[in-house]
């Protein structure tokens, strides 16, 4: 067996460790060896460059240092976003996004919902080009799979593309955020949004996950984008299904070994419902929540939530219980 068939997940610990998870508040001691076909192992070792990979800070991103949660606001310009789509002005919804405490945005003008059809990219530029205007000094992230969308808006003042197909919609999008040098979020999905929910299927989600995001990072690199300008997004509920979803959420710490710092966007999504009983989607705050915190304490970075104040308020709890934990 050879180390490239080996995953090593850090053990996150709220309190002390040996080494620091991303140069982040999150200590771990030990791994979790985990093989296709096989039972996950312990181990108190790991090879040097799975170490090095682990713990070396993670750079900055549109100014915010990541040694410490942030949360990136939701704001959706579309009439049919699976959430919110058509029920607020977006300008004035990214001003209350801003007020609630959010760090940076994430403005988006074509619904990626499950079943949502493309858009032309005039009709998203058109959509997104006075939000990003009414955003002020917040730093904003263009949400959009498609490279003349992403070219408009960072010239019009975004600062960064988040693209939920990781390159694998627009061709061209790999070279037009190098030529910007901006920031970009890679996130997994299985399928188009018209389809990915129809039969999703892996032979290890959390392990295929990792091998897919890996290759995405390889393809931004070759295209000249620094690995310190790449944040990757493990796509929950992206061609996904309840179960696939809880198992990265389990063990999400694994995707650390990338490299690169880590998005999360699990706000109001469906399977919170399903499990916590949460019939529409302004209801998931609670399990959004609830996510969130446990994906902090696997040290994830940035959180791309709807209700950033209810967000903000609990992770500002969770933080003041857990600083004094080894006190």
């Amino acid at each position: 067996m050879t180390d490239s068939e080996i995953y090593y997940r850090p053990l996150p610990l709220l309190s002390g460790g040996r080494w620091r998870l991303a140069g982040g508040p999150v200590g771990f001691s030990q791994f979790e060896l985990l093989r296709r076909g096989a039972a996950p192992e312990l181990s108190d070792a790991a090879p040097d460059y799975v170490i090095r990979a682990l713990t070396a800070p993670r750079a900055d991103i549109l100014g915010l240092s990541m040694d410490r949660p942030r949360i990136m606001g939701i704001v959706n310009a579309t009439p049919d976003s699976f959430s919110d789509g058509g029920s607020y002005d977006p300008a004035a919804h990214a001003a209350a996004q801003i007020a609630a405490g959010a760090e940076m945005l994430d403005i988006g003008g074509e619904s990626t919902r499950p079943g949502a059809q493309e858009i032309p990219p005039a009709e998203e530029v058109a959509r997104i080009l006075p939000v990003i205007a009414a955003a002020g000094p917040v730093p904003v992230s263009a949400d959009t799979r498609k490279a003349a969308v992403a070219d408009a808006a960072l010239k019009a003042g975004a600062g960064m593309v988040n693209d939920v197909s990781g390159f694998d919609f627009d061709p061209g999008m790999p070279g037009m955020v190098a030529h910007h040098a901006a920031p970009v979020c890679l996130m997994h999905a299985q399928g188009l949004p018209a389809d990915m929910q129809d039969d999703p299927r892996y032979d290890d989600v959390l392990l295929d996950v990792y091998d897919a995001l890996a290759a995405r990072i390889a393809r931004a690199e070759a295209a000249g984008i620094t690995r310190d300008r790449i944040i990757v997004d493990p796509g929950i509920g992206f061609g996904k299904t309840l179960e696939h979803n809880l198992a990265i959420l389990r063990r999400i710490s694994l995707y650390h070994g990338l490299g690169c710092a880590i998005l999360l966007g699990v706000s109001r999504k469906a399977f919170i419902g399903t499990i916590g009983g949460a019939r529409t989607a302004a209801e998931r705050g609670p399990g959004t929540l609830a996510l969130t915190l446990a994906a902090i304490a696997q040290g994830i970075q940035i959180h791309r939530v709807h209700d950033v104040a209810e967000i903000t308020q609990g992770i500002r709890l969770w933080q003041v219980l857990s600083e004094g934990s080894g006190k």
